[in-house]
């Protein structure tokens, strides 16, 4: 099975921008899937979860804007969720349908997360993948200390390596999954030398509005009433054992699921993963 490659115009307070996104299975398919990539990754994440799910659903990865395929805003200052939504809410409509199931990691899950919480939201179906409604300054910290640099390589290899370096939460990946992570990321530019494939300045309202706090969005979480799935990594320092816990005993209730081995965050790569995402999703 193999996806087809699509955009959608959306519109930001600054203009219109292009976003693009991978689509997987039947496209008369009623039952819709769609998977939102971290804060600095992209729709190619999801590759083996939509192949091994594309029999069931239409699944629909988007390249959140600034990342991937996607256009770059002309305002920095709009990266961020209530864009994102909206975005999101465009790409519902293109797809002309009334109803979705989601699966979101990191900022991909916040993205879920704002839009289940509002009112005769679309989506029926919630996987928060190592991500919830309180977000640690520590890994505020960490994620800021590398998003926004625009780094280079001179070689694939040295690309890879560095990808394997700040992306060693991920758990213990092969060689080909390592490769496919790095070969969907990084682009080569006009001067032959390798760099990722998003806008640096998604960092930039990022940073402006850290203020050496965790970030509190239970009041999000709490509105959400879609049956959820919390998804952690048992190293993860985003989604600390206690709110992944308290999320099982509040809200929706989320079913609660831990993987071993892994940091933020897990990434749908083995049978394993990809298993408690399609258990969670074709139960209802």
């Amino acid at each position: 099975m193999q996806f087809t490659q699509k955009t959608v115009q959306c519109i930001s307070p600054s203009g219109l921008h292009r976003m693009a996104y991978t689509e997987w299975g039947a496209p008369d398919n009623p039952r819709v899937l769609v998977c939102v990539h971290g804060l600095t990754r992209n729709a190619r994440d999801f590759d083996d979860l939509a192949r091994a799910l594309s029999a069931h659903y239409r699944v629909v990865c988007p390249d959140v804007v600034g990342r991937g395929r996607s256009g770059r805003l002309r305002d920095p200052a709009h990266y961020g969720v209530p864009q994102y939504v909206a975005d999101m809410v465009t790409l519902i409509a293109r797809l002309n349908v009334d109803s979705v199931h989601w699966v979101g990691t990191s900022l991909g899950g916040l993205i879920g997360m704002a839009l289940a919480a509002q009112e005769n939201s679309p989506i029926r179906r919630l996987i928060l993948n190592d991500v919830g409604p309180l977000i640690t300054v520590d890994s505020l910290k960490r994620i800021g200390a590398y998003v926004g640099l625009d780094p280079t390589w001179a070689t694939f290899g040295e690309a890879q390596a560095y990808v394997r370096l700040i992306s060693a939460p991920f758990g213990d990946l092969d060689e080909a999954q390592w490769h496919h992570l790095t070969e969907s990321s990084i682009g080569q530019r006009a001067d032959g030398r390798w760099g990722f494939l998003y806008d640096p300045r998604i960092a930039m309202p990022f940073k402006a509005t850290f203020s050496e706090q965790d970030i509190d969005l239970w009041p999000f979480y709490q509105a959400i009433r879609c049956p959820t799935l919390a998804i952690r990594g048992a190293e993860s320092d985003l989604l600390t054992r206690e709110t992944w816990l308290q999320m099982g005993e509040c809200g929706p209730r989320a079913e609660l699921a831990e993987i071993p081995g892994v940091g933020h965050a897990p990434m749908f790569l083995t049978q394993g993963q990809i298993d408690i995402a399609r258990n969670f999703l074709l139960a209802a």
